[in-house]
């Protein structure tokens, strides 16, 4: 799924055996860590997409980092077969209501120029851009403390 997010718009825009070599490792390695928050989309059994975040070190070169404390959402990959049938927004709504029951402060993550539908959504649900790497833009959510 996180090959799916990476060629967002259907195009393999940067090769699967380059992604899988430099880009997934930080993303996936050890997967069960602290921190670590994922959930799967599945239609009748089959797993059609997944959604996930991590937290990462202060000295993190991911995409997304903006403090230690705070997970990046790493990854809303929806198989091609199964887009447009709402589960990507649906996970990523479940995802970052999960984080912020968990009692996180906000949540990042990196949307690139290029996908300005994407962008537009995180934009409605309150994510701010904070920062640029390369060609994509880092953007926080942070949560509104509950009153006790």
């Amino acid at each position: 799924m996180l090959v799916v997010a990476f060629n967002f718009d259907g195009t393999e825009r940067t090769p699967v055996e380059d992604l899988i070599r430099t880009e997934v490792p930080v993303y996936v390695s050890g997967w069960g860590r602290e921190g670590d928050t994922g959930l799967i989309a599945e239609v009748d059994g089959e797993a059609i997409g997944a959604a996930w975040a991590r937290l990462f070190p202060a000295d993190a070169h991911t995409y997304g980092h903006v403090a230690p404390d705070v997970p990046e959402l790493v990854c809303i990959g929806v198989a091609p077969h199964a887009q447009g049938l709402g589960a990507g927004r649906a996970l990523f709504d479940a995802l970052v209501d999960l984080l912020r029951q968990a009692g996180y402060r906000g949540v990042s993550l990196s949307v690139e120029d290029a996908n300005a539908r994407a962008r537009a959504m995180y934009e409605r649900r309150g994510f701010v851009a904070v920062g640029r790497v390369g060609e994509s833009h880092t953007m926080l959510h942070e949560f509104t403390p509950s009153r006790g």
